[in-house]
C-alpha cells in the first residue's frame, strides 16, 4: 500500500479564534493521538490534504505525517475523522490517528465486483448488499477494495462473507455467513409485462392471418 506524505505543524494556540485566524491562513487544525500516543496539536496546509485526500480515502489510507519542529518528527497515521462546514464543505478540522506498523487494525474496505453474471443476462437483478466490508490486517496490507467476481453468479445464486478469497495475513472477521452478493429474479410485474407482450404479439398474428 502506498503510504502518502503529508506535512504538519505543531500549534499551541487553541479556541474558535485562533482556529479561524489558522483557516485564513489556509490551514485547519489537527490533532495527533493513538494509543501509545499523547495528543498533540497540529495543523495542516487544507490544500496539501485536498491533495492527499485525491489520492487516497479517510479511514483507508495510510499517511507519512512530518511534524516540524517536533523532537520525533515523523508519524504514520491515518484520518480518524474529518470534519467539514456543513454549507460549504470546507475542512473545518482533522484527528490523525498513529498505527503501529506492526500491530493489525481493523478498517472498512469497499467491496468491487468484476464480470457479467449469467444471471443478469437472463433478466435477474444484481444487489450488493454489503458495499463495504470490515477487513482486520497489518496497516502495510490494507487493500484498496474487496474485488468479487460474479461471472458465475445465475439466478437465485449469492456470494456470502466465507466465499470471499482473502491474500494471507488479512482476514473478514463474522460471527454469521452472511450474504454479501445475491442476484435475485425478475420482479413479477416485469414478468407478467413481458408474457402480455409475447400474448398481444400472437393476438395480432392470428387477426392478420384472419
Amino acid at each position: 500500500m502506498e503510504v502518502i506524505e503529508l506535512n504538519a505543524a505543531v500549534r499551541t494556540t487553541v479556541g474558535n479564534g485562533p482556529a479561524r485566524a489558522l483557516r485564513r491562513d489556509g490551514r485547519i487544525p489537527a490533532v495527533l493521538y493513538g494509543p501509545v500516543t499523547q495528543p498533540v496539536m497540529l495543523s495542516v496546509q487544507t490544500n496539501e490534504l485536498e491533495k492527499a485526500l485525491k489520492r487516497g480515502k479517510i479511514g483507508q489510507t495510510l499517511f507519512n505525517l512530518a511534524i516540524d519542529n517536533a523532537k520525533d518528527s515523523s508519524k504514520t497515521v491515518m484520518i480518524k475523522e474529518l470534519q467539514g462546514h456543513p454549507m460549504t464543505g470546507k475542512y473545518l478540522h482533522a484527528d490523525f490517528y498513529e498505527v503501529d506498523m506492526n500491530r493489525k487494525i481493523t478498517v472498512n474496505i469497499p467491496v468491487h465486483t468484476i464480470g457479467k453474471a449469467k444471471g443478469v443476462e437472463d433478466g435477474g437483478v444484481l444487489q450488493i448488499v454489503r458495499r463495504e466490508l470490515e477487513v482486520t490486517c497489518l496497516p502495510i496490507q490494507i487493500p484498496q477494495s474487496i474485488v468479487i467476481d460474479i461471472s458465475g453468479l445465475d439466478i437465485g445464486d449469492s456470494v456470502h462473507v466465507e466465499d470471499i478469497p482473502v491474500q494471507d495475513g488479512i482476514e473478514i472477521p463474522y460471527d454469521v455467513n452472511f450474504t454479501v452478493i445475491t442476484l435475485l429474479a425478475p420482479k413479477a410485474d416485469e414478468r407478467s409485462g413481458a408474457e402480455g407482450d409475447e400474448e398481444t404479439e400472437g393476438e395480432g398474428s392470428e387477426s392478420s392471418e384472419a
